[in-house]
């Protein structure tokens, strides 16, 4: 089954939607989407310094998300506000990242397929690292999910009951740097915040409870890779930005539904 290029493209979106979908809430409630830019953008830099020293592309681009989340962490409040330490950190590790690219890639290699995914080109080997990485974030966030949510409400209440906000901040960070790691085969490194947003601010107006937002939020990722990649098959079009184009689409459905359901109210 998995010698079918597209059994294992669609498996490799699913595996980026069941991890991308819960840790999207969190970056939904946290506003962190610029935080998620910059520690995406950051991926192009793992990915040069990969090819420089001739190593794995998921360690260089874990290494160097996981370094740029800390520091932004560490510096945040301290020297700068949030907002423009992080427009900084994503645009400048975005360029640095390109220059780093064209210096070091090696012919034939194409910075288009780092920058919007080339899910289609998943390997065996490439879809073992997408789910393990994907069970990772799972088991992480499912590990810590009281935890985070009490800190992500209310960081007093939190404090009271014995927790440290600060901590949670670093798990968050964590697993935004693996999730990073593991997406950029699949949508690349500028499309990867997209699907950690969008089908978590869908999800949002059908959900009662944080456990609903997040599962609704994987099932609605889980759509957009399949739709998008069949799309894209049927199209021709580019399947990164197709299936994040997808999950776009969901996203106006939803707003179109809670439109709808306010004025039955009113």
């Amino acid at each position: 089954m998995l010698d079918d290029f597209l059994v294992r493209a669609g498996l490799a979106g699913l595996g980026l939607a069941v991890a991308a979908g819960p840790l999207g809430c969190f970056v939904v409630w946290r506003r962190m989407a610029y935080f998620g830019d910059a520690t995406a953008h950051a991926a192009i830099l793992g990915v040069s310094l990969s090819l420089a020293f001739s190593v794995s592309v998921f360690a260089g681009v874990l290494l160097v998300t996981t370094v740029m989340a800390f520091t932004v962490s560490g510096l945040a409040g301290r020297t700068f506000h949030m907002d423009t330490l992080l427009g900084v950190a994503a645009h400048g590790a975005l360029a640095i990242g390109l220059v780093a690219f064209a210096l070091t890639a090696r012919n034939g290699l194409d910075l288009e397929g780092y920058l919007f995914g080339e899910i289609l080109a998943v390997g065996k080997q490439d879809l073992a690292v997408i789910w393990a990485g994907a069970l990772a974030v799972l088991a992480l966030i499912g590990w810590r999910w009281q935890a985070l949510l009490t800190a992500t409400l209310d960081q007093d209440l939190a404090f009271a009951s014995g927790l440290r906000p600060r901590r949670e901040q670093l798990v968050l960070t964590v697993a935004l740097a693996l999730l990073v790691a593991v997406a950029i085969k699949v949508v690349g490194a500028l499309l990867i915040t997209a699907m950690l947003i969008i089908p978590a601010a869908a999800a949002r107006p059908f959900s009662r409870t944080p456990e609903a937002m997040a599962i609704i939020a994987a099932f609605i990722g889980a759509a957009s890779a399949l739709g998008g990649l069949y799309a894209s098959f049927v199209w021709d079009t580019p399947t990164g930005p197709t299936i994040v184009a997808a999950a776009f689409v969901a996203f106006l459905l939803s707003g179109v539904v809670t439109v709808a359901r306010g004025r039955q109210l009113t």
